[in-house]
């Protein structure tokens, strides 16, 4: 099909939304190991996480058989607010890299949180109402997912408790007026309004906080308040499952032009958008259907899939939520204070590291200055202020680019964009002021927190 008739944004109808999120984990050879309950180290059962995750969300987090979950019709109408989601044809980038490879990307910030967040918010809002639950507690790292949830509680009635990790508290002030705006309460965490922040505070003081620390207050904070529970926007397998619109969509609308993907790119912290995007993709793969390339890109100074270690860890700092086998840099890592929140987490989601553990796809990490570069490049170019966390994916897709114009391959190249970065300006700023520095921890500093791992036979 010729590349004239092929539009810089190809839009879907609302009749081509997805009906269905799908469930990667029924096709997969090697289903992910399951989690663990923290006191007796054995699998967890529905019983084990009813106290803490709403009921349809426990089913969907256990399930792996089922290959398709229907979306509700009241999800389903939120959804098309603003779904579904532009898919871009990087024309503007093409040119100016000057290479012969087709750049595609998804892009998920045309909502008012800014990011792919929102599309497992709302579904976990449901089905907390749906309960009869009166609210719900969470963490957020960069405040994508806090603003997501805080949107999501407002349209259904729901009290949010959100507990934002301290640097991003402070270097985002205006991503937690967005959340207060919602109605959501925000806590700096480590807080000193529960247990587990009086003691991870004692223990490291004026920490800058990290998503495992602010898991275990929002954990403990849902398990001492009747008719609340908690959510969380990342690494479980309930949240990939709805992330799934992102691939499901992407694929629809590349087929729309007889366009096949070689290359999928995302960034992965707890791995939820990156998951989304590649399981219909990863689906053919396994299936033998079709073949893709797949990278998940990480921060430098947050490795967990290239330099983490495969095994059972706990998924908080404070050792009280379930127990996963993932990649890890040990649940008392705390990574430095760097400025893409949202990838500041020690593990990855079972799922996909199951699916790296057994070759199925790539990782690769870069240094923070080199991310600014690549999402300043791409705004001045293609017109969108990307988000810290997007601009892992630029920086690798841009690099991919480049080696096609090398080879001279027309690769077909498709990345998400997560997410918008207009309240990340004070990290632009840092940037922009050359006081923006790359972190990267030693393996001593990693083995340091590895090497206390769980023994679990």
């Amino acid at each position: 099909m010729s590349e004239k008739k092929i539009p810089y944004k190809i839009y879907l109808e609302e009749s081509e939304l997805p009906r269905a999120w799908y469930n990667l984990r029924a096709d997969m050879i090697n289903k992910p190991a399951p989690l663990l309950n923290p006191k007796t180290f054995e699998p967890a059962t529905a019983e084990d996480l009813a106290p803490v995750f709403c009921d349809e969300l426990v089913k969907q987090e256990l399930d792996e058989t089922t290959p398709y979950f229907e979306i509700p019709e009241e999800i389903l109408n939120f959804y098309k607010m603003y779904r579904p989601a532009p898919l871009i044809r990087a024309y503007c980038l093409e040119e100016k890299l000057g290479t012969p490879a087709k750049i595609y990307y998804k892009f998920e910030g045309n909502n008012t949180s800014g990011s792919h967040k929102l599309n497992s918010a709302i579904a976990q809002a449901y089905y907390a109402k749906k309960q009869g639950l009166k609210g719900v507690t969470t963490e957020t790292g960069a405040g994508q997912w806090g603003t997501a949830l805080s949107m999501a509680c407002s349209y259904f009635g729901l009290d949010c408790k959100v507990f934002m990790v301290k640097c991003s508290y402070e270097q985002k002030p205006f991503r937690r007026e967005v959340m207060r705006t919602y109605g959501a309460s925000v806590t700096p965490s480590p807080s000193f309004d529960t247990e587990v922040g009086k003691k991870i505070n004692a223990e490291h003081p004026g920490t800058s906080g990290s998503l495992g620390c602010a898991i275990s207050e929002a954990v403990e904070t849902a398990l001492n308040k009747d008719g609340y529970r908690y959510v969380l926007g990342s690494v479980l397998n309930q949240v990939m499952l709805h992330q799934t619109v992102i691939g499901l969509e992407t694929k629809t609308a590349l087929d729309k032009y007889g366009e096949k993907a070689d290359i999928i790119i995302g960034c992965a912290g707890g791995g939820s958008n990156l998951g989304g995007l590649i399981a219909p993709f990863m689906g053919e793969k396994i299936r033998g259907e079709a073949d893709y390339r797949i990278i998940a890109v990480e921060p430098s100074s947050c490795p967990s899939l290239t330099r983490g270690t495969y095994a059972y860890d706990y998924c908080d700092t404070g050792k009280v939520c379930p127990l996963s086998k993932m990649y890890t840099l040990g649940c008392d890592f705390i990574p430095a204070a760097n400025h893409a929140g949202g990838l500041r987490y020690h593990g990855m989601s079972s799922i996909l590291s199951q699916l790296y553990d057994d070759g199925l796809m790539e990782a690769v990490s870069v240094k923070q200055t080199e991310v600014f570069e690549a999402a300043e490049y791409f705004a001045r170019i293609e017109g969108i202020l990307p988000a810290p966390e997007s601009s892992h994916a630029i920086k690798v897709a841009i690099d991919e680019a480049l080696k096609c114009k090398e080879t001279g391959e027309e690769k077909t190249i498709v990345f998400g964009l997560t997410g918008t970065g207009y309240f990340d300006m004070m990290s632009y700023e840092k940037f922009h002021n050359g006081v923006m520095t790359d972190y990267i921890p030693s393996d001593e500093e990693i083995q340091k927190y590895t090497k206390n791992l769980p023994e679990i036979k």
